[in-house]
């Protein structure tokens, strides 16, 4: 791992990354505790805390939720190009997660609450992360405090959840397998074969000179945590083009050395 680290220090912007073997003792970071722009990444954080809500008794995957035209925001996702319905919360939960869905999050923070889901990412034993907003299309005052977060405090939630450590198990195998269906590839999963490509779980995030990625990959040799979390990249295709990179030497180090 020591190569990536090598090829992001060579890079234009500000680099951090985590990489574990779960089912063995090592691990690899560079700039782990660094806190970063969140972007997308921040949807997963708020995934669990809405989970975690169900599985509290606060609420049921098949509740009706209204999204109207004041909930509606745009930037990624699709909801807010359908007439008012309603949809039901695990509907909602898929949205915000395959297609990282900015209203279906901002529905979702008012649901639970932004004190209950920063509650739950402490529980999580997340030191460096916190929800300070709504996503997109909030006020130029919100826009000024960005959601943190870093590299190995997402790599801790797929630690847990492949652990069933806080959620119990049928529901973190539940969005194991929805971050399987996550529909962007192209960042470090984007050099990984094929046949194994859509086996990953991962949750992008990008935003202007933002580019992230978190991945859970699980092969016949074992199962991995690795995130990529990036800041002042000079353009998206230059972002994603270096995580692409260091997902192939990732990827490469899997199968050679482990």
């Amino acid at each position: 791992m020591k190569e990536i680290k090598q090829y992001l220090e060579s890079r234009i912007g500000t680099y951090s990354l985590f990489f574990e073997d779960l089912q063995g003792n090592y691990s690899y970071g560079y700039n782990e505790n660094v806190q970063m722009t969140g972007a997308g990444c921040i949807k997963l954080p708020i995934a669990v805390s809405v989970i975690k809500y169900v599985e509290d008794g606060k609420a049921s995957f098949l509740d009706k939720i209204k999204i109207e035209d004041n909930d509606k925001v745009y930037g990624t996702g699709i909801l807010h190009e359908f007439n008012n319905r309603e949809y039901t919360l695990f509907e909602l939960l898929v949205a915000m997660l395959i297609q990282s869905d900015n209203t279906a999050a901002n529905k979702f923070i008012s649901i639970v609450g932004k004190d209950r889901i920063n509650q739950d990412i402490a529980a999580q034993g997340l030191k460096n992360t916190k929800l300070n907003r709504k996503t997109s299309d909030e006020s130029e005052e919100d826009n000024r405090t960005e959601n943190i977060t870093t590299a190995l405090d997402l790599s801790k939630i797929w630690k847990h959840l492949y652990n069933a450590s806080f959620l119990n198990r049928e529901n973190s195998t539940m969005l194991i397998d929805i971050l399987q269906r996550q529909q962007m590839k192209n960042k470090l999963a984007l050099y990984i074969p094929d046949d194994m490509k859509y086996e990953i779980s991962s949750k992008t995030g990008d935003k202007s000179n933002v580019e992230n990625d978190t991945a859970l990959i699980r092969t016949k040799k074992g199962a991995y945590t690795f995130t990529v979390l990036s800041m002042g990249v000079p353009n998206s295709v230059y972002g994603t083009v270096t995580l692409a990179k260091c997902g192939k030497m990732m990827w490469d180090d899997i199968i050679n050395n482990f």
